[in-house]
C-alpha cells in the first residue's frame, strides 16, 4: 500500500474464536508503533463497542443500515451519544431500495431522483454521525451518488419515507 500509516482500520467482525482482548490489543500495539492512527469495528452490537472501547479507543462503527434495514438502530444512537462515525453497510440494499416495486422508487419518481440519492439523501439526512460509501464501479453511478446530497429531505418527505420504508 506504500503508507507509513493507515488512517482508519475497521476490523472487520471480530472472531468468536479468537478473545477480543487480543484482537483489539493487536490493534492497539499497531496503533502504539504508529502504523494505525484510528481503529473502527464492524458488524457489532452496542455491548461489544463498550467493550472494545476498555481496550483501545474506538472512532467508527460499519454496520449494515439503510432505509429499508433499520437493524442496527441501537448501535446508531450509541455511536450519536459517543460521537462516533456510523458507516452504514449495505446502504442500497441491493435492489431492496431500488427496484421498481420498492416504496422508494415510487417516492424517487415523485420528487425526481434516483431511488439511490433518495436513500443516500435519507442516510444523510438521518443523523450527523453518518459516513455512507456507496461503492460503484462506474462514473454515472458515482455522479448520481455525490448528487444525493442535493437532495434536501423536509420533515413531510422523511415521515412519509420511513412510514414506506417500514411497510415493506
Amino acid at each position: 500500500m506504500r503508507l507509513d500509516q493507515i488512517d482508519l482500520y475497521q476490523l472487520h467482525r471480530i472472531d468468536p474464536k479468537v478473545p477480543a482482548e487480543e484482537q483489539l490489543g493487536t490493534l492497539k500495539d499497531l496503533q502504539a508503533q504508529g502504523k494505525i492512527k484510528h481503529i473502527g469495528l464492524s458488524e457489532v452490537s452496542v455491548r461489544q463497542i463498550q467493550h472494545a472501547q476498555t481496550i483501545v479507543p474506538i472512532v467508527s462503527v460499519q454496520n449494515r443500515y439503510s432505509v429499508t434495514d433499520r437493524g442496527s438502530e441501537d448501535v446508531l444512537k450509541y455511536c450519536e451519544k459517543e460521537k462516533m462515525g456510523f458507516i452504514p453497510w449495505f446502504p442500497l440494499a441491493a435492489g431492496r431500495v431500488s427496484g421498481s416495486e420498492s416504496p422508494v422508487s415510487r417516492l424517487a419518481a415523485r420528487w425526481k431522483a434516483t431511488p439511490s440519492q433518495v436513500a443516500l439523501a435519507w442516510l444523510l439526512a438521518r443523523s450527523p454521525v453518518m459516513l455512507p460509501i456507496p461503492g460503484t464501479s462506474r462514473v454515472e453511478h458515482l455522479e448520481e451518488n455525490v448528487a444525493a446530497g442535493e437532495l434536501k429531505i423536509d420533515a413531510n418527505k422523511w415521515q412519509e419515507l420511513d412510514r414506506m420504508a417500514r411497510a415493506s
